[in-house]
């Protein structure tokens, strides 16, 4: 039996991979801020599925919250074979709109904790030469579009780069870039999406899957839907100029209202 951790376990494409991961047979280790959601999340998993779920809330913004889950990922009498980092969140506004403070949380849950969690899981696989992790990013990372989109690509940079570094070590790692998925994410950052057309919306569920096909494949990076592979087949052809002026007007219409 292996374990998993999955951050921003509670909703979302997180919730999606614990009950995916449960459902295959590992036992999980379900890391979210509301200690209520977790264990309902855990009670349901373990009825389900006779997987052991534990659970860890934990803030990733904070630091006494990054150091709890890193200790448990650092565990060598309970090693963690998986690790998904999910947790990530949107701001409102544009670049000056939104708050420093705001926007330091945010590398901090999308950088610091990614690269801290990363670190003490591979730390710990490479020992046991198996392994791997998933970092949770978006296709955002491919188009200039603030400071959401300049993290989820330091993230598949990092990830990717990562990756080439443990080649051969039995550790796996890969950048998972999703387009919209309905999830709490959008409504959490007050953006409305009743302007986003229904065909760029994905299935939390079947995003995993074909995630998880990815990974067995050996990628390092995944974006699990042609609707969206064609997309980013147009993103890598325009010019950058461009693109910009395609990015903002696109996040004017598509994005936060």
């Amino acid at each position: 039996m292996t374990t998993a951790l999955i951050t921003g376990a509670t909703a979302g494409i997180g919730a999606a991979f614990a009950r995916r991961l449960a459902a295959d047979g590992h036992d999980v280790v379900l890391v979210a801020r509301d200690m209520k959601r977790l264990r309902e999340q855990a009670t349901e998993l373990h009825d389900r599925h006779g997987v052991e779920a534990e659970v860890l809330a934990a803030d990733l913004s904070e630091e006494d919250g990054i150091a709890a889950v890193e200790a448990r990922l650092s565990d060598r009498k309970q090693p963690v074979d998986m690790l998904v980092n999910n947790a990530g969140f949107g701001n409102k506004g544009r670049f000056l709109e939104v708050s420093m403070a705001d926007e330091l949380k945010m590398l901090t849950v999308h950088c610091e904790a990614v690269l801290r969690l990363t670190s003490a899981a591979a730390a710990s696989m490479k020992d046991r030469r198996r392994g791997a992790v998933v970092n949770v990013a978006s296709v955002a990372a491919f188009v200039p579009r603030g400071t959401y989109g300049a993290s989820k690509a330091w993230v598949v940079q990092f990830t990717q780069g990562a990756a080439r570094d443990l080649a051969g070590s039995g550790v796996r790692l890969m950048a998972l870039c999703p387009g919209f998925v309905r999830t709490e994410f959008h409504e959490r950052a007050g953006m409305g999406t009743d302007n986003i057309p229904g065909w760029m919306w994905l299935d939390a569920d079947k995003l995993v899957a074909a995630a998880l096909v990815d990974l067995e494949r050996g990628r390092t990076l995944s974006v699990p839907d042609p609707r969206y592979k064609a997309l980013m087949g147009v993103v890598k052809l325009a010019p950058r100029g461009l693109l910009g002026g395609v990015s903002s007007k696109a996040g004017r219409k598509y994005g936060p209202r």
